[in-house]
């Protein structure tokens, strides 16, 4: 399924969550807020590699296993994660500087 074409979120998506799937992670149903835990984790992870060494590769390694994390999710939930990226970029692109905050 990782040819080498493009893969739409959905489709990472659906490779995520079957990956997990065939590695034991869904034999038991999962709590909603521990699997939020592990997505959290993962960007904590990515902040260490920033503080350890700042190596562009771990952290882009940490940031891989956060969206891992985020699909493998959205698979299980049946949640379409692709529509609502691009509702929001359309909504985020409507909104100003800053979204009218000072930080």
């Amino acid at each position: 399924m990782l040819e080498k074409r493009k893969l739409s979120v959905n489709d990472f998506i659906k490779v995520c969550h079957r990956v997990a799937k065939s590695k034991g992670w869904w034999m038991d149903a999962r709590n909603d807020g521990e699997l939020i835990a592990l997505m959290h984790s993962e960007l904590s992870e990515a902040l260490e590699a920033m503080r350890k060494d700042g190596k562009q590769e771990d952290i882009a390694e940490e940031l891989a296993d956060c969206c891992i994390r985020i699909f493998d999710y959205c698979g299980s939930r049946k949640i379409n994660l692709e529509k609502a990226l691009l509702k929001k970029i359309k909504y985020n692109k409507t909104r100003p500087h800053r979204h009218g905050k000072k930080f």
